[in-house]
């Protein structure tokens, strides 16, 4: 197999195929594969990259399993295309779905109605979901190279691809001139897709470490900021002459990853590797440390409210936290509905309303807080989630979501009367 792939491959081995295995330990031995008809193949195009350990701790039922399948294939694994169901059936026989915690249905007054579409590359892994400026849709197809338009209108998709192979299109944001810039979490550079022309300009990183750009943003000042996660770096691109610059956070092995913008445009950041989340000066891209109150606190993504609050997600504990950035404190955490294994995942504020999605869930749920009254609401996202990693909000206070585990975008309305302010 060409080393090209090996990144791709490590990173999926990691995203992918073990997501239910997150808190287990890594010193294990190697898995021995059951007997059967595909097994060779499995071990041949697993084991190039990555452990059977991968495999053999995960947990699928066929129609999952199908599409992890395409994912690897997407990015390079070397299963013929007249050997893919015998992979598949495989796979599904031996290490079939794990028992997941129930989502539990917390009833209330708001409603919401969930629409959702299967995207049209199986295995794209859609991974962050994006409001353009004209009213449509865009999502990065992570593991297809891939990035998608949908128009609600004409209920159309359209898929476009970087010029780089295995670019692994992440993080997405557009611009007021409607360009498209993602974060090639493969290839470590960050990317300016212009929709009109179909032609992207490629922004490499400074330095050959930071290999894995992860979330982007655009600040007021007109500059667009970004975690490097497995570099432990954060960084800043100027549009206007391509120069990058890169910071390290203080804490080694942190993993910068979700970030939000407060209203005074301070890049914010939440260490997914450690019990911190942390702000960058936008000018001399220092970085300031606020540590969250629970060792053992993994905050993955993060919301912000009109006061600058910044809202976490805990993925490890199953918990919503609430950081106050003016006293330097958290002043609340919540247990999520689903309970400590429900692993809360992507996350936005609607004016001073919290969603998010518990992520570990059977199915996923999509939860609504209201801090006012500190309740939860919870409905079932119909096509399952298969991870909700990242969601968005328009401006007239609806959702995007995408679907990673079961290839599909997902458009939540919030009904009228239920309509938060925007004003911030």
């Amino acid at each position: 197999m060409s080393t090209k792939l090996l990144l791709p491959l490590m990173l999926v081995s990691f995203f992918c195929l073990a997501p239910r295995a997150w808190s287990q330990g890594q010193n294990q031995s190697e898995a021995q594969l059951p007997e059967g008809s595909g097994k060779e193949i499995v071990q041949v195009a697993c084991a190039v990259c990555h452990s059977l350990n991968q495999v053999s701790n995960a947990g699928h039922n066929r129609e999952d399993w199908d599409t992890v399948l395409h994912q690897m294939v997407n990015v390079g694994a070397p299963v013929p295309p007249d050997k893919f169901s015998t992979v598949l059936d495989y796979l599904a026989k031996n290490f079939p779905a794990k028992p997941l915690p129930p989502g539990v249905t917390v009833p209330g007054s708001a409603d919401v109605s969930i629409k959702e579409w299967v995207v049209p590359t199986p295995g794209s892994r859609p991974h962050d979901p994006m409001f353009a400026p004209d009213g449509t849709a865009w999502y990065s197809g992570h593991m297809a190279n891939i990035l998608g338009h949908f128009d609600p209108k004409t209920q159309q998709f359209t898929e476009y691809h970087p010029k780089m192979a295995n670019s692994g299109p992440h993080g997405i944001i557009s611009d007021k001139d409607g360009n498209v810039w993602f974060t090639a979490n493969f290839k470590g550079y960050i990317g300016k897709f212009n929709p009109k022309t179909g032609e992207t300009t490629e922004y490499r990183m400074p330095d050959p470490q930071a290999k894995d750009p992860h979330t982007l943003l655009f600040a007021p000042n007109g500059y667009l900021y970004f975690t490097v996660q497995s570099a432990n770096m954060v960084g800043r691109l100027d549009p206007k002459t391509g120069e990058i610059k890169l910071a390290t956070s203080p804490t080694p092995k942190s993993n910068p990853y979700g970030m939000v913008i407060s209203s005074k445009g301070v890049p914010i950041f939440c260490e997914f590797g450690s019990n911190k989340i942390a702000s960058i000066d936008p000018d001399t891209l220092e970085i300031h440390e606020w540590i969250l109150p629970h060792e053992d606190s993994r905050p993955r993504r993060i919301a912000i409210t009109p006061d600058d609050a910044v809202w976490y997600s805990d993925y490890s504990r199953g918990y919503l936290g609430r950081l106050d950035t003016k006293a330097g404190k958290v002043t609340g955490e919540w247990p999520s509905p689903s309970g400590p294994k429900s692993q809360p995942y992507g996350i936005t504020a609607i004016g001073n309303i919290i969603w998010y999605v518990e992520s570990n869930s059977q199915p996923n749920m999509l939860v609504r807080f209201d801090p006012k009254t500190d309740k939860f609401q919870s409905w079932p996202i119909p096509g399952g989630g298969g991870v909700v990693r990242n969601m968005v909000h328009t401006p007239d206070g609806n959702l995007w979501l995408t679907e990673s585990g079961v290839n599909r975008l997902a458009f939540v309305e919030v009904k009228k009367g239920q309509k938060v302010s925007l004003n911030r």
